[in-house]
């Protein structure tokens, strides 16, 4: 759609130059260019740059195809959009200074020349250039370097003491960072070479609590350059990877950007496509992943996102991973579930927005509190429970404490009537007692142990209760199972050993 105007454009003004003088001529071609302009300004860099090589090879006639290219380079260069120096940098590599089209004189192509070598390695989508600087102290710092790991989008502030439009910038940037709770870290670097003045001006303009204030008097740096840094003040934006994301910007240009970066987004968590890609993730293991297995994919959570500074998308797989552990009851899950809790949501500083605190920092603290509930290495609740003693001499309905089960492997298991996985495992149980299969159990296969140990029949019990039954006669009995043990998922099925 837009290259069919560029074509348009070029007709129209074509046909017009039968009956007009060439200043009308060029007067019609600027006002198309200028409608044309319009357009582009939602398109991206890459798309602009594209449609204005595509506008300047389309002109077949030389002195026509200077002024279009000459236009397009002073709207880009003279733009006050934020980007548009991308394109007349790359105008003017790719036109002028490859010699295809000359400029209207030597004074203008060495003009030209400058403004890109001082814009070309700090534009917008650019790595940000490394700068070896000095701190207030006189300890050498380096900023963006090869060993950079800050994770935080950082604030990249030129200014002189002198520049009168310094202190109004100086003083709304203070204030901004002040009244604001942006996680970033903000470089202050002073142009000129009095040290005096200079950190008076810091102290009094710029006493941001954790500004990093820098110089660099002997200009070894060749920041003016790498930032194009003819004058004052220069503010840019910097995403946690080194990318600058915004320049020349003001500080009411930044709170716009800020804002937008780190503005309250309500988020849905543990919905399919995140099922899917966990169940993918874990396929291998068959949907029982091992404990450091799913510890593995918590670490790799946090650094893949919060390491590098991307808050949204940490909160995103943070709280797609906590729900999806959370229904998926098997030993490792729940132990790995009990590390990221620990790790990625209770000890994070990132859940800060209501919705974050109802949807994930408080299911977080009942899924810790229930992961709490007779945990590995506890004492089992000596609870008088009735149930179903099964060993190797047979089986019995009893009513016992659980603390008294004795033998060196007792296997509880906690069912509801009319539960499919439930039947498979007490079915699996009574065939471990007959020493001819493995027990499979959500917790922790017996079958490892029978590998590992090789348990003797007569050395198991297997205690079934029915939380169904026990709910219905004796809810106060329920209450205290319920308190004890995490029974929101059945079956539940707890080993113990002699100890």
């Amino acid at each position: 759609m837009i290259r069919t105007l560029s074509i348009l454009c070029l007709f129209l003004t074509v046909s017009l130059s039968a009956r007009q003088s060439d200043s009308a001529r060029m007067a019609a071609l600027g006002e198309r260019l200028a409608e044309y302009y319009q357009t582009l300004r939602h398109e991206s860099l890459s798309v602009q740059k594209q449609e204005c090589d595509f506008l300047i090879e389309s002109t077949a006639d030389s002195l026509l195809k200077q002024f279009v290219a000459l236009d397009i380079y002073d709207h880009f260069r003279n733009s006050e959009v934020m980007g548009s120096e991308n394109v007349a940098v790359h105008v003017f590599d790719r036109w002028f200074a490859s010699g295809d089209i000359r400029m209207k004189n030597d004074t203008d192509f060495a003009e030209a020349r400058t403004f890109a070598d001082f814009n070309r390695r700090s534009l917008i989508g650019e790595n940000a250039p490394s700068l070896q600087m000095k701190t207030m102290d006189s300890a050498p710092f380096e900023l963006f370097g090869e060993r950079d790991s800050s994770g935080r989008f950082r604030i990249l502030y030129f200014y002189d003491t002198d520049c009168s439009k310094c202190r109004l910038e100086s003083a709304s940037i203070d204030a901004l960072l002040r009244r604001s709770s942006y996680p970033v870290e903000f470089y202050a670097v002073y142009v000129g070479d009095d040290h005096a003045s200079w950190k008076e001006y810091a102290d009094r303009h710029l006493a941001v609590d954790g500004a990093v204030h820098l110089w660099d008097p002997s200009l070894d740096s060749d920041f003016q350059r790498k930032y194009g840094v003819t004058k004052t003040p220069r503010l840019f934006l910097i995403a946690p990877d080194g990318t600058i994301l915004g320049r020349n910007l003001d500080s009411e240009a930044l709170k716009t950007l800020l804002d937008g970066i780190f503005a309250e987004r309500e988020l849905k968590y543990g919905g399919p496509e995140s099922e899917a890609l966990y169940d993918g993730i874990f396929s291998a293991s068959s949907g029982k992943p091992s404990v450091g297995e799913v510890k593995g994919i918590a670490d790799y959570i946090a650094d893949r996102t919060l390491g590098r500074g991307d808050t949204l998308m940490f909160r995103q797989m943070a709280g797609d991973y906590l729900y999806y552990l959370s229904a998926h009851p098997s030993e490792g899950s729940k132990e790995g579930l009990r590390y990221h809790i620990g790790k990625n949501i209770l000890s994070s500083d990132v859940w800060k927005s209501a919705d974050d605190t109802m949807k994930v920092v408080g299911f977080a603290q009942i899924m810790s509190d229930l992961l709490a509930k007779a945990a590995p290495g506890t004492e089992v609740p000596d609870i008088r429970v009735p149930g179903e003693l099964y060993t190797w001499r047979g089986e019995k309905n009893v009513c016992m404490r659980l603390g008294k089960l004795k033998k060196d492997f007792n296997i509880i298991i906690f069912y509801a009537e009319g539960c499919e996985v439930c039947a498979e495992e007490k079915s699996a149980a009574r065939a471990l007692l007959r020493g001819d299969s493995y027990f499979q159990d959500a917790h922790r296969t017996a079958s490892s142990v029978r590998q590992s140990l090789q348990p003797d029949p007569r050395d198991i019990n297997v205690f079934m209760v029915n939380v169904d039954r026990i709910m219905t006669e004796d809810p106060s009995l329920a209450t205290r199972l319920m308190d004890s043990f995490d029974l929101s998922s059945l079956p539940y099925i707890l080993i113990t050993d002699a100890g």
